[in-house]
């Protein structure tokens, strides 16, 4: 299927490795102009090699810590500067802190929703002016099942992706007449360092071994086992694309049938 995104401009964020990578070798591979960001220039840097190595296309590495003031600003200008502005803008960030509400002080839940919340909205002002100079742009936030059915143990994130998944919402309303979409799209345990560190906490927690605590996060999904980052990335690579014209304000489970509800 031609996806239409051919030298368009996307960046990814919290790219260099999991969910964020394989978007970034996902959209790299049909052609577009990527620019991967994260904290690590090493670890970026990397990834953008094995991304090349196959795909052909060298992503733009533009490091910087989301969540810090200005740093949305210049990311996105930086991007401008090298590449043209930005049409297709996938933010990921990492998942805050596991535990339960008593465990995490005040300062805790500020430096989360920094990164988790606002750097999203930070990032989505940056890219919005010129996509609707542009009348076409595709914003896609990468959140958790959570934000459907929340996770034990995870409050902060159930918290703020929630928030995040309602901001989605009212923009995609408000620039869709600008030929906009704006979608979440909410994995499931999928196999990431992200999952390996809650893995490693639930461990801790229950006395389980972490190969336990896999099977039964595998085992509460209908497919009997754990996501893996190019299903997501697939489905937001066609989120993007010119295919997905008709298609806003969504929040779509890749969770292998792990939410139970219709709807």
């Amino acid at each position: 299927m031609e996806l239409g995104i051919k030298d368009k401009v996307a960046l990814v964020t919290g790219a260099s490795s999991g969910l964020g990578f394989a978007v970034a070798e996902a959209l790299a591979a049909e052609g577009a102009r990527v620019a991967i960001n994260s904290r690590s220039e090493e670890k970026l840097t990397r990834a953008a090699e094995v991304i090349k190595e196959k795909t052909g296309q060298l992503p733009l590495v533009v490091t910087g810590e989301l969540g810090r003031e200005g740093e949305a600003e210049r990311i996105v200008g930086e991007i401008t500067s090298h590449l043209g502005p930005v049409e297709i803008l996938v933010a990921n960030a990492g998942g805050p802190p596991a535990g339960a509400f008593a465990d995490h002080d005040k300062a805790t839940w500020r430096r989360a929703s920094e990164l988790t919340l606002h750097s999203a909205i930070d990032l989505t002002r940056e890219v919005l002016p010129a996509m609707v100079e542009r009348r076409w742009g595709r914003i896609v936030f990468i959140t958790s099942i959570a934000v459907r059915q929340p996770i034990d143990g995870l409050i902060i994130s159930n918290t703020l992706r929630a928030g995040l998944t309602g901001f989605a919402k009212t923009i995609s309303n408000e620039y869709a007449v600008h030929g906009i979409t704006v979608n979440t799209v909410c994995p499931g345990y999928t196999k990431t360092e992200r999952l390996v560190n809650l893995a490693r906490f639930e461990a801790e927690k229950s006395g389980a071994s972490i190969d336990e605590i896999y099977q039964r996060w595998a085992d509460m999904a209908p497919a009997k086992r754990l996501g893996k980052p190019d299903e997501p990335a697939d489905l937001i690579s066609f989120l993007v694309s010119e295919r997905a014209a008709y298609i806003s304000g969504t929040a779509i489970p890749v969770d292998g049938g792990l939410y139970k509800a219709l709807l």
